[in-house]
């Protein structure tokens, strides 16, 4: 009847991360992951190096970095936990990205079998998809499957690199030069 957990904070107090910076970031963390992994020569090694540098890079990086990734970092977001308006802890961390890691996975699995079978590659990458797709329901915080299972939210911020800012000055700056 009665909840000892503090209420959540309000949506106003958390600025909202637009779909296309979280879904670059996300590409940004999930080829350079794939990059690396991409080394291995048997699915399986490819997998357990994938998992491997998924769990070092969006958890052990997050929780030293002020709760960003590279991705995170390149497009001024990082993550928070609802509850406690901080940074996760590792256990969070680890539980939110088990499940966006494996759907990660199978994407990266799918993709891989592109060429050989279009309609594995389909099946394997729609849980991505309706993962990261739950994030335009949510009004509120704008929080995909991952993130309501591990109460955290992901938010706008001053720290990093502003990478899609400085690509759009870049290119408006080569439209100005083109038209002189």
């Amino acid at each position: 009847m009665y909840d000892d957990r503090p209420p959540l904070p309000s949506p106003k107090r958390f600025p909202r991360v637009p779909p296309d910076r979280r879904f670059y970031a996300f590409l940004i963390d999930f080829v350079a992951v794939w990059i690396v992994s991409s080394i291995g020569g048997s699915w399986l090694l490819q997998a357990i190096i994938f998992a491997a540098g998924w769990f070092g890079l969006r958890v052990v990086l997050v929780t030293r970095n002020q709760g960003q990734s590279l991705g995170s970092w390149a497009m001024d977001m990082k993550v928070i936990d609802l509850r406690f308006r901080r940074i996760p802890d590792i256990v969070t961390l680890g539980k939110r990205e088990a499940i966006l890691g494996f759907t990660a996975l199978l994407a990266m699995t799918g993709l891989n079998i592109f060429f050989v079978n279009a309609f594995s590659t389909l099946l394997l990458v729609s849980p991505l998809l309706a993962n990261c797709g739950t994030a335009f329901a949510d009004e509120q915080y704008n929080q995909a499957l991952h993130d309501r299972v591990a109460g955290t939210a992901t938010i706008q911020t001053k720290r990093g690199f502003s990478l899609d800012l400085r690509t759009r000055q870049l290119l408006d700056e080569i439209k100005y030069r083109m038209r002189k």
